[in-house]
């Protein structure tokens, strides 16, 4: 947790029911947006200790799948438009869906349009792979990304 919270008082919703799905992603059945949606719902926000869904940064509506271009985007909105952790919950997005779906699928994952004052550059830093593997190879960051991932509290 960091200290001084951007957002102190961030507004927090209810975790919707979960609707029992195929887990498999490898299969070669289409891709679900509801299934990807449902896979990372639960990832912890770096700042406090709430789900992504809870805090709707994502909703069901936030993850589209172009089947024909193995293109998988989505989109999060943060909780403020000047949301320094936005680049951590991105990077979380990336490397939980990393684990789960075979690298054909071309994976884009943006800040919602208008939703952040450096919009351009969070979503530079989210698409560019030598970005995200040097990101990833920080250690205090991989720790990071891994308490938000593997995180017990919610």
């Amino acid at each position: 947790m960091t200290l001084g919270l951007i957002n102190a008082n961030p507004v927090v919703h209810a975790k919707k029911e979960r609707i029992a799905r195929n887990e498999d992603f490898h299969s070669d059945d289409l891709v679900d947006p509801l299934d990807i949606y449902d896979f990372v719902r639960d990832i912890r926000d770096p700042e406090h200790p709430y789900s992504l869904e809870q805090l709707s940064v994502l909703s069901e509506e936030s993850v589209s799948v172009d089947e024909k271009l193995g293109r998988i985007l989505i989109t999060f909105t943060p909780t403020i438009q000047h949301c320094s952790m936005a680049t951590v919950i991105g990077l979380c997005l990336r490397v939980k869906l990393m684990e789960c779906f075979p690298p054909h699928f071309k994976l884009d994952i943006k800040v919602s349009p208008g939703s952040h004052a450096n919009e351009e550059s969070v979503n530079k830093q989210l698409n560019d792979k030598e970005r995200v593997a040097a990101a990833l190879e920080n250690p205090n960051l991989r720790q990071l990304v891994d308490a938000c991932l593997y995180s017990n509290e919610l």
